[in-house]
């Protein structure tokens, strides 16, 4: 085997295995955030939001928003952090906002385009929508919120500072 042949077997090897490490750490951290909507919707639902279940819902998913963007940010695309924490946010926002439309829309098409309204119909369309969703979530947090690898002299990724280094309002 040629040296470049072996250079490029050995830089796909490391390509594939981030992006896998990725993909697994943003499966845990959506999980997360899964888990904090449904339950705080359901809290809120329960006790001061008995009566107001779509402001419950926006409480929560708001909520799971910000536990979704801290865990991407800090643990998931920690190596791809290159703008300041609130540009980052607001791309992760209307990121957000996109998924959820697609979502919607999943539902919207198959209850009102192809008639399917039962219950059962429209919880396969909120499945089919969410994992449309997430696919496209995880495209745009690599490609547009977390858009670049930081080199790995970068002080972002030095162990020692780079606790102080995530929280510098002067990230690159």
């Amino acid at each position: 085997m040629s040296a470049a042949v072996a250079r490029l077997r050995a830089h796909l090897q490391g390509a594939i295995s981030v992006l896998w490490r990725e993909i697994l750490k943003f499966g845990i951290v959506g999980a997360v955030a899964f888990v904090v909507d449904v339950g705080l919707m359901n809290v809120l639902r329960h006790t001061v939001m008995e009566d107001k279940p779509t402001t419950a819902k926006i409480v929560s998913a708001s909520v799971a928003t910000v536990v979704a963007w801290i865990g991407n940010r800090q643990w998931t695309f920690r190596h791809r952090r290159n703008r300041r924490a609130h540009h980052e946010f607001s791309l992760f926002a209307i990121t957000n906002g996109v998924a959820l439309a697609i979502g919607a829309g999943a539902i919207a098409f198959s209850h009102y385009a192809l008639g399917l309204t039962s219950l059962l119909a429209d919880n396969v369309a909120n499945i089919v929508g969410i994992g449309l969703g997430t696919l496209f979530r995880f495209w745009a947090y690599r490609t547009l919120v977390f858009a670049r690898e930081l080199s790995p002299d970068s002080d972002k990724n030095n162990a020692k500072t780079a606790g102080s280094a995530r929280t510098s309002s002067n990230l690159p």
